[in-house]
């Protein structure tokens, strides 16, 4: 499909799976706090009825839209089918929110703002000015703790790593070749980050605070996890020679390599 000039040039993807107690409220304080942004939610065919409930509310407006999907397919499928859905429209900005309610869309200006000037924007818990509400201390040493993992395994020199309430250009997401970033989970987030930074964009991070959902049940689960530390293990290990000699560049391409390798032997 061939883009088409547009009124409003952002999307906000947001995907969602049993996400029906969340959604109504999210896309509301979105469309009041951001009037110039349209919304996709992608819908992993929901149990619980959430693709029927976003269908109804897009209906009602010319800025919701929905693309529903037949299966659970993971966070990265899902980012990649809504970052397809809107390049083909001509979208110049797209935006990753959560359905949950833990990326307040109040703050969604500061992300917009600071993507005039950068290629990728990231909401940072971990920055001054940044905080998360209602969090067992455990999840919060293990949210920071990956972030520095991955920061120190990969080079990165960001606080906030896997957070997901980020901002991209389309030109970004283009340079990042997001339609290969096979990882599912939440470390799409991080190989998404990754190859930003390699590819030398320009990344910003900006404080927001980060609120735990008060419905429904978190998807973040011991396997996502662990193909998350897994595949930064690999990542890191395979361009740190590279890295010491302090030539980023080859550094990526020996990662990007191990990265492909490391998908065909998954997907076979």
């Amino acid at each position: 499909m061939n883009a088409t000039p547009r009124s409003n040039d952002t999307l906000v993807v947001i995907p969602t799976y049993n996400e029906r107690e969340n959604l109504s409220d999210i896309i509301a304080r979105l469309l009041r706090s951001a009037p110039t942004v349209d919304v996709l939610v992608v819908d992993d065919n929901s149990p619980d009825g959430t693709g029927a409930l976003a269908s109804v509310l897009a209906a009602g407006h010319d800025r919701i839209n929905v693309l529903h999907r037949t299966e659970k397919d993971g966070l990265g499928a899902a980012y990649r089918a809504g970052f397809d859905w809107g390049l083909a429209r001509g979208y110049e900005r797209f935006v990753e929110m959560d359905a949950d309610g833990s990326h307040q869309p109040e703050q969604l200006s500061r992300l917009l703002d600071r993507l005039e000037d950068s290629d990728v924007v990231l909401g940072s818990r971990w920055v001054r000015g940044g905080s998360v509400e209602n969090w067992p201390l455990r999840r919060s040493v293990l949210s920071q703790g990956g972030s520095l993992y991955a920061r120190i395994a990969l080079g990165i020199p960001v606080r906030d790593i896997t957070g997901g309430y980020r901002a991209f250009t389309a030109d970004a997401l283009r340079t990042v070749d997001y339609q290969n970033v096979l990882s599912r989970g939440y470390c799409f987030q991080i190989d998404m980050l990754w190859r930003a930074y390699t590819a030398g964009l320009r990344i910003s991070e900006v404080p927001i605070t980060f609120v735990e959902r008060v419905h429904g049940e978190s998807k973040m689960s011991s396997g996502i996890v662990k193909e998350a530390i897994l595949r930064v293990t690999v990542w890191g290990l395979r361009g740190l020679p590279s890295r010491i000699a302090g030539d980023r560049k080859n550094a990526a391409v020996t990662i990007r390599a191990a990265r492909v390798a490391r998908e065909h032997s998954h997907a076979s």
